[in-house]
């Protein structure tokens, strides 16, 4: 039987607000152990930001991440999936729109996050990437 994003995703999903510092992001980020979270107002997705984002859309063009905001370099281009969507689906967005994350949405609510590490170990727990992502942060 497949499984459903909601079995794999991580809920609650780590948000920041539009206006976080890049500088409270990255702490957030450290805090929590993940490499992206969701730009959100509410329960409104706005985009996904990722330490990738952070470094390449700032750091790496002299920006200062006091200064930049998550709305400034969050990915816009949103893809998301539904709670109830087969576990399949969600690799398929993610092949589709290149991404490594996705926002899972139920109706207009964010209710949690599903990465690639997240569907690895789900769908091919022999993998390397799958080996990786459930081993225990190195901090």
């Amino acid at each position: 039987m497949a499984r459903k994003v909601k079995d794999v995703m991580t809920a609650p999903p780590h948000t920041v607000t539009p206006a976080t510092t890049l500088r409270e992001v990255a702490g957030v980020m450290r805090d929590r152990d993940v490499g992206g979270v969701v730009v959100a107002e509410g329960d409104t997705v706005l985009g996904v930001l990722t330490d990738r984002d952070i470094v390449v859309r700032c750091v790496a063009d002299g920006g200062d991440p006091g200064q930049r905001t998550a709305e400034d370099v969050c990915s816009g281009r949103l893809a998301i999936v539904g709670p109830e969507d087969d576990a399949a689906e969600a690799v398929r967005v993610m092949r589709d729109h290149a991404v490594r994350r996705l926002p899972v949405v139920d109706g207009d609510r964010l209710v949690g996050i599903v990465s690639l590490g997240d569907l690895a170990v789900e769908r091919d727990p022999g993998s390397a990437l799958a080996d990786i992502s459930a081993e225990r942060p190195n901090t």
